[in-house]
């Protein structure tokens, strides 16, 4: 069956650019922004993808590993991408892109990306179908794709854990 035939939200319609400036309540004693402050934008970020696309109430089930490849200074803004790249019955994987950008400059620079999965839930807490995305673009296919790996991966290690 072809992509185009399922009925389903484009992963446009979920993407969010978040822009803040880097303050010096939001850094450690470097000047670099912590590390916990950018993880907490992240996950509201990614928060905001998956709600548009699910139009229910999300609540974060896990974060892939989160590298910090460059800092952030004070001074400079942190700009956050976030767009929901896979879904399953209830669940969201969303892709989440972080950017260093200079003001004088405009010029950016990659410092972390990290994948988050999201559950949609109802109101009194259940979880909710969510529509499936329909990648439209290459890259967009790409991390489609990706992102049916990654759930994969995460189903495999879930069932390999210990029952609580």
């Amino acid at each position: 069956m072809d992509m185009s035939d399922i009925p389903g939200k484009p992963v446009a319609d979920s993407i969010v650019e978040r822009v803040e400036m880097v303050l010096p309540n939001d850094a450690n004693p470097l000047g670099n922004m912590l590390g916990g402050r950018v993880m907490h934008l992240i996950d509201i970020t990614a928060a905001i993808a998956a709600q548009r696309h699910s139009r229910a109430i999300v609540v974060t089930a896990s974060i892939d590993e989160v590298d910090f490849h460059h800092p952030i200074r004070v001074g400079q803004l942190i700009v956050l991408l976030a767009s929901v790249n896979c879904t399953g019955r209830t669940s969201m994987e969303v892709g989440v892109k972080v950017f260093s950008e200079d003001t004088l400059t405009g010029e950016r620079r990659h410092t972390s990306s990290a994948y988050l999965t999201f559950v949609a839930l109802d109101a009194e807490g259940h979880p909710v179908p969510v529509l499936p995305v329909i990648p439209e673009t290459e890259e967009e296919k790409r991390r489609f794709r990706a992102a049916e790996r990654r759930r994969a991966l995460r189903l495999e290690r879930m069932k390999r854990l210990p029952s609580p």
